[in-house]
C-alpha cells in the first residue's frame, strides 16, 4: 500500500492538473474545508467524494484497558463521512 499524499503534495497535484497557482489552489482548499466545518452540522456534500453528517453515538459500557473495570461512556454527537456510490465503485471496482 503507497503512502498517503500530504497537504503540500495534494495542492501541488491540483495546481499541476488546473493550471492554477499553489497559492489559489490552496486558498479553495481552506475555503472548502472551513465552508464543510461550518455547515457539518446540516449535512456537507462534496459531489462525487461523499457527505459529512451528524450522528447520534448512545451511551454505552465499556472497559478499562489496563484495569479490566467496567466504565460508562456518556452518549455524544460525532461526524461521520458516508462515502458517495460513484466514489467506492471507483475505488474498489465494481463487482
Amino acid at each position: 500500500m503507497g503512502k498517503m499524499m500530504t497537504k503540500a503534495q495534494t495542492i501541488d497535484a491540483l495546481a499541476k492538473k488546473t493550471g492554477l497557482p499553489k497559492r489559489q489552489v490552496a486558498g479553495v482548499l481552506e475555503s472548502l474545508t472551513t465552508l464543510a466545518a461550518k455547515e457539518a452540522k446540516n449535512g456537507f456534500v462534496v459531489p462525487g467524494l461523499g457527505k459529512l453528517v451528524l450522528s447520534n453515538r448512545a451511551a454505552r459500557m465499556g472497559r478499562n484497558p489496563q484495569t479490566g473495570e467496567p466504565i460508562k461512556i456518556p452518549a455524544k454527537r460525532v461526524v461521520k463521512f458516508r462515502i458517495a456510490k460513484a466514489m467506492k465503485d471507483a475505488v474498489l471496482g465494481k463487482k
